[in-house]
């Protein structure tokens, strides 16, 4: 009828239904009269608030669907109403119907509603539509002693953990999701039958017996797969907790070695005046002498001995952190683990005690074929010579972080050279060119050969290996031999044997056993100087009894000469003397 303001109906008080729709009312008036109204419907008007609706004590149905309502207000004294429809307004909020016990439909259908709560009290809801509106989670829905069916089609839920309360709803039976993110999901259907049970009915389809067997047993693998991925996130947190320690073990070694150094370099300097130098240069490592300070020490007891390094292997690679992964080397490795390794990585780990533990790399992981190094305390080019040992290195990394030897221009040009045996494809993920190889030959080239030369023979034997040994003794026996008795091919063998040798003499000694042979040294030292000390010593009284009996022999000469000459003086007597002596010996 196009009207705009509810009409005045008078002599009507038994009017018990009542019918607005399709008209353009914008405010509910001049209805209080008809207290024994029981439906009131007006559906398609322009009303934006719910009031004059106080003394209809007896309303049960109202249908306010379709209007411009922006708040849930007025409806205190409605305690009867059965059925509230609020559809395609603009609510925002689910507020002021805790009131309401006997409600049975609550329709919210076509809002703004954002999310789902403040339900409690409505014990007689049994039908709850809540389609195309902008929900993201549910609550309290698990609170509704008689709610039956749930529509939540068209929303934007997108987990089962924001709907959540609905498992613990034990009479809901028909439930919507479709249109929303969550009705996507592969798992979705599964996951919904599995944690409620209850239902009949899913996005308006009857749900078969043969469906909740299928969702029970695709939910026990879900839950595996949850439980493992959980069981993959403490592993991983457990891996960095574990790393951070290992990383800080590791910066309190550096700090007491930095500290260890300085104290040497004051040291050094102080008696630079009374230290003469005599003409020898010997490289030595500092003794480790001094302590932490009482802060470090306690820092250091506070990591746990289990948690100060970690084993790692991960598809092909074996990630080893902190000294103490060093000894996984001496595990029972099984063989296919071991062969599957083809990368080695090493951090927070000295430099030198890597090297005490090559030869067992070498044995137990035989396909070992890149090296990455990080925080290992490469300083010195001389240490790249201890990888020559290893049976193959295809790849090499050397990460700029805790490895100042990264700093030098030349370090892969050296690489390349001392270890052109591997014929090495990538030093830090470049590729490695002929050019590459032809300049670290003229580089180092004249190195390696000035090093096997100033070596006694003896000495340059004694620091190779057998096969070492082998190729030198075939380079003396072709030495002497005139050139035209060696044909081109052992030529070629010859340059290359030569090289090889040369390089073998370039080796590295670490600190441990440049210690332990400095120990041996001065043992044998002080051995030397005792042997001497007391061959000395009696040369020295050889030489007094000497002179001693230098200085007596004039007198002694004459006084002997003197006794025989006044022996044999009266020879009658003496040859007397004689035979009694003779005599009395018999």
């Amino acid at each position: 009828q196009k009207l705009t303001v509810c009409p005045i109906i008078d002599g009507e008080e038994h009017l018990r239904l009542l019918n607005f729709q399709h008209n353009f009312i914008t405010r509910i008036q001049n209805i209080s009269n008809l207290q024994r109204l029981i439906f009131l419907d007006l559906y398609d008007n322009q009303i934006e608030e719910i009031s004059g609706l106080s003394t209809l004590r007896s309303l049960r149905v109202l249908l306010l669907g379709k209007n411009r309502i922006k708040k849930i207000s007025n409806l205190e004294t409605l305690k009867s109403l059965d059925v509230l429809d609020l559809h395609g307004n603009q609510i925002t909020k689910i507020e002021n119907v805790n009131h309401l016990c006997d409600l049975r439909v609550l329709n919210l259908a076509r809002n703004l509603l954002s999310h789902v709560d403040n339900l409690n009290g409505l014990d007689s809801l049994t039908e709850l539509n809540l389609r195309h509106n902008q929900i993201t989670f549910v609550r309290d829905v698990d609170n509704l002693p008689c709610l039956q069916r749930l529509f939540l089609s068209f929303n934007n839920i997108s987990t089962f953990e924001s709907v959540c309360c609905l498992a613990d709803s034990t009479s809901l039976s028909d439930i919507t999701f479709d249109g929303n993110p969550i009705a996507q999901e592969s798992w979705y259907k599964h996951t919904i039958l599995q944690n409620m049970m209850q239902l009949r009915q899913l996005d308006m389809k009857r749900i078969t017996e043969e469906e909740r067997r299928m969702a029970s047993v695709v939910a026990k693998k879900e839950e595996e797969k949850k439980r493992e991925s959980h069981k993959q996130s403490l592993l991983k947190e457990k891996k960095r907790l574990t790393i951070n320690n290992v990383a800080r073990k590791w910066d309190l070694q550096q700090h007491r070695i930095t500290n260890i150094a300085a104290n040497q370099d004051r040291k050094d300097s102080d008696s630079q005046d009374h230290c003469q130098n005599d003409g020898s240069t010997i490289s030595a490592f500092p003794e480790e002498t001094g302590s932490l300070d009482s802060g470090l020490t306690s820092a250091l007891q506070g990591l746990s001995v289990t948690d100060t390094h970690l084993v790692e292997v991960e598809g092909d690679t074996l990630s080893l952190y902190g000294s103490g992964a060093l000894e996984c080397l001496d595990r029972n490795w099984s063989v296919q683990t071991a062969g599957m390794v083809t990368t080695v990585s090493f951090t927070f780990i000295e430099f030198d005690e890597i090297v005490q533990v090559l030869p067992k790399l070498k044995i137990k992981f035989p396909n070992s074929l890149h090296l990455k190094f990080k925080e290992t305390n490469l300083v010195m080019l001389q240490q790249f010579n201890a990888l020559a040992q290893l049976r193959r290195v295809d790849q090499l990394t050397i990460d700029p972080q805790g490895n100042p030897v990264v700093n030098f221009t030349l370090w892969k040009y050296y690489v390349l050279f001392r270890l052109s045996h591997f014929n090495m494809q990538k030093i830090n993920g470049t590729e490695v060119t002929q050019n590459d190889m032809i300049m670290a030959e003229r580089l180092f080239g004249i190195l390696a050969h000035v090093a096997s030369s100033e070596l006694p023979q003896y000495h340059l034997i004694s620091i190779l290996g057998d096969a070492r040994k082998k190729q030198f003794r075939y380079l003396l026996e072709t030495k002497g031999k005139k050139p035209g008795i060696v044909n081109e091919e052992n030529n070629d063998s010859k340059r290359l044997v030569g090289e090889n040798t040369n390089r073998a003499t370039l080796n590295y000694t670490t600190r441990d056993f440049y210690n332990e042979k400095l120990e041996e040294i001065k043992e044998k030292k002080k051995f030397c100087k005792m042997y001497i000390e007391d061959l000395v010593k009696e040369a020295t009284e050889i030489n007094m009894k000497n002179e001693a009996l230098q200085k007596l022999w004039p007198q002694m000469f004459i006084e002997l000469v003197r006794d025989a000459v006044m022996e044999i003086r009266n020879k009658n007597s003496y040859m007397k003397l004689c035979l009694q002596q003779i005599t009395d010996q018999k």
